[in-house]
């Protein structure tokens, strides 16, 4: 008999221009009053005043602050336990190696973990696990959900559209993931969570279904936001990263081991899910029309990505994770290098 299971998920979500002169009031209404604050390279500068400020009216005392831009598990462990033992949460915020690192720290030191975003591009904000180094190699670890997220969208917006995109193409994976889910599931390696499965895809369905002119707008950048954070819950649910990771993103893991200088995570992760949709002839149309329509195809364009390496990567792909995804099955990898190969807007993207 299965038994019944439980499942944290954020206590508050922010989502609004300016939101940051609003922090120290929302750590107030929490009754937090005590944090160590972690940023990204060259953020204190650019948001520590407003950061400070805020808090400061709110009598929000700030215990340590600092930049920091590692994610090496040595690095992140010693700074875990040298915070000071009044600290009531840790806040992370930045890009991607920063949130991952204090959303360790926070799941070390057993605080909550306050993640404050200043690009889109990815679900990791919002997500249970951490991308750290471990001996060189990029590893995902085990974390927890953040306590609550903050995202001021006029911060958002005013970062390069490169992160945008990203999110974009993360965002859009969720398509492809679940099907890789259900796929795995019909093939007996797996049980699908179906209540994981259902938030993963009213994710994206809503995110697809957002009206806008401009991918800055803010009913556009807040559904992103959103819809990523919907993928973290579904994460949640699942125990695992499987409703929102596929075969789409075992190609983008694979070039991040092929390549010098892999492409943003989510950049990589939209142009796969684009050939894994064809391959899985699953709303292929739809993946292609958000692509296409955002400026990602567009974008991507001027990248100078190679065609070759995505070949090496599909090969690659399955020896990754212990999964049973599309791409485990040789004509599956047949078909993907073909699209590869023949497909005419791939042609103008990969060289």
């Amino acid at each position: 008999m299965n038994v019944q299971h439980s499942i944290h998920i954020p206590s508050f979500l922010k989502v609004y221009d300016n939101a940051l002169d609003d922090l120290g009031s929302i750590l107030q209404n929490q009754g937090i009053s005590r944090v160590v604050l972690y940023f990204g390279n060259d953020l204190i500068e650019m948001f520590g005043s407003k950061v400070m400020n805020s808090l400061k009216d709110a009598q929000v005392d700030v215990l340590e602050y600092k930049e920091i831009d590692t994610i090496a598990l040595n690095d992140i462990t010693q700074m875990a336990f040298s915070i000071s033992p009044k600290a009531q949460a840790v806040i992370g915020i930045g890009g991607g190696k920063v949130i991952d690192a204090a959303k360790y720290m926070g799941f070390l030191k057993k605080l909550p973990f306050i993640s404050i975003p200043t690009s889109t591009s990815s679900d990791g904000f919002a997500s249970s696990s951490a991308s750290l180094k471990i001996e060189e190699r990029r590893v995902s670890v085990p974390a927890r959900l953040a306590y609550g997220i903050v995202v001021d969208t006029q911060i958002i917006k005013t970062a390069p559209v490169k992160f945008i995109y990203s999110g974009i193409g993360d965002m859009i994976s969720k398509i492809t993931s679940i099907y890789d889910w259900q796929y795995e599931e019909k093939c007996g390696f797996t049980k699908v969570d179906d209540f994981a499965m259902m938030i993963a895809k009213k994710a994206v369905n809503s995110f697809v279904r957002t009206p806008y002119q401009d991918i800055h707008e803010n009913l556009f950048l807040k559904e992103l936001v959103d819809s990523l954070a919907m993928s973290g819950i579904a994460n949640e649910i699942a125990g695992s990263s499987a409703p929102v990771s596929g075969s789409e993103h075992l190609i983008s893991h694979a070039l991040n081991k092929l390549l010098d200088h892999p492409q943003l995570h989510g950049v990589q992760v939209g142009i796969a899910t684009y050939i894994m949709s064809k391959v899985q002839d699953h709303r292929y149309v739809r993946v292609e029309t958000v692509l296409n329509d955002t400026g990602f195809f567009d974008y991507v364009a001027t990248l100078d990505m190679k065609k070759q390496d995505f070949l090496d990567a599909i090969d690659l792909a399955p020896t990754l994770k212990n999964r049973h995804t599309y791409l485990h099955e040789q004509k599956y990898r047949d078909m993907a290098k073909d699209f590869v190969r023949n497909d005419a807007r791939l042609q103008t993207i990969l060289h």
